[in-house]
């Protein structure tokens, strides 16, 4: 309590420092093909070039689950985060091969065991296809104009994926003010090579998460495999033995999942008031419930781990965006920039005209919107049906539809560019565990019934007689959607194979889809097209009145940001920027979550308690860079991102220079845990390029 209670005077104080349209020096989240590198030389003496920009870019790759990750060896070694590869680490344990609670090292080649849908992409090229994506939607009405521009992004996706070890995404930045082609080379034989123990992956727990000082070892490496062999990698990061200093300029490259920095005022209000406040609800509703089921034993509490991480991570976030959003002067500072903004385009008559009106449509819809966001969320939205049996069965049930029509036709997920990707998560031979599906899926309905009322037709028809509990235990104990084989089998036999399908997951899915499509569809004609249309309008005129000296919002794609490794004031008290070995042995209280590994209990005499632990920089990041690796101007690996300070949580909006701090595993911690607790020399020799 008393480092929580330290959170909202200073997010007040950040919010009196509220983002402005001037950048900070270190603030950003960069394209590659549009890095400011003259910022860089400017306030560091060092100009990235083009070779220097494609290597760093090219060694640094995306795990498709979510993640960022990074090429450190020649043979296709990838580094990210323990937390990364949680659901593989916990889909290859078995109740007498526990790889969560005691770590996993493959002790020659021949030991790396294969992920089940683990997916490792690398950017090998960015063309800009804004002009053509434009053209689609000329003269064409917000809904025509905006069915048009994603038929041609689809048309896009499919041309340059030319084959399945391809994937293309078309990527929206700037609001619509930019369509990028991002072309992606895939690698789905993904093999687990080495994982410590959950104990120092997530030492000191959620009490520590978004907290510094941290002392854990968020790290693990998987291997990048080709026809049965490690893949053979021409661009990877080089190992640092000497790690940082501070002050020392860093980078970092990764994937940010998402910010909000170019919203509009009225989109930021009406989250804060609406979506944040159901988040929060809804996330301590089902950690309490996570946290009873992971008490029914072991196995309960080892498979369902995943999640339980994931919700308590969500949780503590969307409490820092709510300390920001709510905070004294944040949204006037917001809305002190948009009005700046409004009235430099005012100014100019012609861009009045033209793209004035924007902003307050924007507004419209997003009151139009409201109405429909709950229910769009459980049913098109999947809130009512957490379920991965009833994912794999909406999947076949759409896919059974959707491939008969053209590729311009289809929903976004299903057009040809993406089909590989969807049939590898249908057709993964991860584990699904009844028992858990019964629960989840028990409280999805259970929030349906809750949120939509009980006499709603959705939920009537959904339910008949039958409580939450009750269907939910039906719907799974009679599905075989378990099986890899049988989901094949549906996939492959299309709609006729669907229409005389008898399981009961199948018929749910084909229950709720017409419902599902005709809100999915409302939804995207009446407030999706016209934000895209309007959206694109304010990314225009803020490239008209202010240039395109700016970054994007972050958007799950290829992002690259630089900083240093600094610590922040707090209430009078320096924060050095290192944590050491030395003061992770001091923090073991014995007790989860601050009992070290009985490994590293053992090696107490063997390690250097000086050897840097973890470490904080000024890097720009957010959710999504987990895995990103920190390297300096020789592009040499010196850490790996793991998380961010409580300061940062507000980054979704801003960026403060002054408090916000990316946390990060020191390049010394992992060699050295790997040498003389773990005693891994084959990974030791690998990453020394011995």
């Amino acid at each position: 309590m008393k480092r929580l209670s330290l959170v909202v005077p200073l997010l007040v104080l950040m919010a009196q420092l509220a983002p402005s349209s001037q950048v900070r020096a270190e603030e950003g989240m960069w394209t590659f093909n549009r890095f400011p590198v003259e910022r860089v030389q400017k306030a560091y003496g060092f100009a990235p070039d083009g070779a220097w920009l494609d290597h760093v870019r090219l060694a640094s790759v995306r795990l498709a689950q979510g993640c960022s990750a990074s090429f450190v060896s020649p043979n296709g070694l990838v580094m990210t985060n323990h937390h990364c590869v949680h659901s593989c680490i916990e889909e290859l344990s078995t109740p007498k091969k526990n790889f969560i609670a005691n770590g996993f090292w493959a002790k020659a080649q021949t030991d790396e065991l294969k992920c089940p849908d683990l997916e490792v992409n690398q950017l090998v090229q960015i063309t800009d296809v804004t002009a053509r994506v434009m053209k689609a939607a000329e003269g064409l009405a917000d809904a025509a104009g905006n069915d048009k521009k994603k038929a041609e992004m689809s048309a896009i996706e499919k041309e340059c994926a030319t084959s399945d070890k391809l994937r293309c995404e078309v990527v929206t930045l700037y609001n619509g003010g930019v369509y990028d082609l991002y072309q992606y080379r895939r690698h789905q034989d993904v093999r687990l090579v080495w994982a410590p123990e959950l104990a120092i992956a997530f030492f000191g727990g959620d009490p520590d998460n978004f907290m510094f000082p941290r002392h854990a070892l968020d790290a693990s490496f998987v291997r990048v495999y080709e026809d049965g062999k490690p893949a053979s990698v021409e661009h990877y990061f080089k190992w640092s033995t000497a790690g940082t200093k501070d002050g020392e300029l860093t980078f970092v490259a990764g994937n940010p999942g998402s910010t909000s920095r170019l919203d509009t005022v009225a989109e930021t209000l009406t989250y804060r008031d609406t979506a944040l406040v159901s988040r929060l609800m809804y996330l301590s509703e089902l950690r309490g419930m996570l946290i009873e089921y992971a008490r029914r034993g072991k196995e309960q509490a080892r498979h369902s781990m995943s999640l339980l991480f994931s919700v308590e991570n969500g949780l503590k976030a969307y409490r820092g965006e709510a300390d920001a959003l709510f905070s004294p002067g944040f949204i006037e500072g917001l809305k002190k920039n948009e009005d700046a903004l409004r009235a430099q385009v005012q100014a100019d008559k012609a861009l009045a005209n033209s793209h004035g009106g924007a902003w307050d449509a924007v507004a419209a819809a997003v009151v139009k919107a409201r109405p429909m966001t709950e229910r769009h969320g459980l049913l098109e939205g999947g809130q009512a049906f957490r379920s991965d049996l009833f994912g794999f069965a909406r999947m076949l049930v759409r896919a059974a539809v959707e491939l008969k029509k053209p590729n311009s036709d289809r929903l976004r997920e299903f057009t040809d560019g993406r089909l590989p990707g969807l049939q590898q998560r249908l057709l993964s031979p991860a584990p699904v565990y009844a028992e858990f599906e019964t629960f989840r899926l028990a409280f999805g309905l259970t929030k349906m019934r809750e949120l939509l009322g009980a006499d709603d037709p959705i939920v009537k028809e959904v339910l008949g007689k039958e409580s939450p509990d009750q269907l939910a235990a039906r719907l799974v104990k009679g599905s075989k959607l378990g099986d890899p084989k049988v989901r094949k089998k549906l996939f492959e036999g299309g709609a006729d194979a669907i229409a005389k399908s008898t399981d009961p997951m199948i018929k749910l899915a084909l229950l709720v889809d017409a419902p599902s499509r005709t809100l999915r569809k409302q939804m995207e004609d009446e407030v999706e097209s016209v934000m895209r249309k309007n959206h694109e309008l304010i990314a225009a005129a803020r490239f008209k009145v202010q240039g395109t000296n700016t970054y994007p919002d972050a958007t799950f794609s290829p992002r690259l940001s630089f900083g240093t490794v600094k610590g922040w004031v707090e209430d009078g008290k320096t924060i050095t920027p290192y944590t050491t070995f030395g003061s992770a042995f001091e923090r073991h209280s014995g007790a989860d979550p601050f009992a070290l590994p009985k490994s590293w209990l053992a090696a107490n005499k063997q390690v250097d308690l000086t050897t840097p632990m973890n470490f904080v920089t000024t890097n720009d990041i957010i959710g999504g860079n987990s895995g990103s690796p920190v390297f300096n101007r020789n592009a040499e690996i010196v850490g790996l991102i793991f998380d961010g300070n409580i300061h940062s949580l507000g980054g979704d909006y801003g960026f403060d220079d002054t408090l916000n701090r990316a946390v990060a595993v020191d390049s010394r911690a992992i060699l050295h845990a790997l040498e003389k607790v773990y005693k891994v020399d084959r990974l030791v020799n690998e990453l020394s390029g011995k």
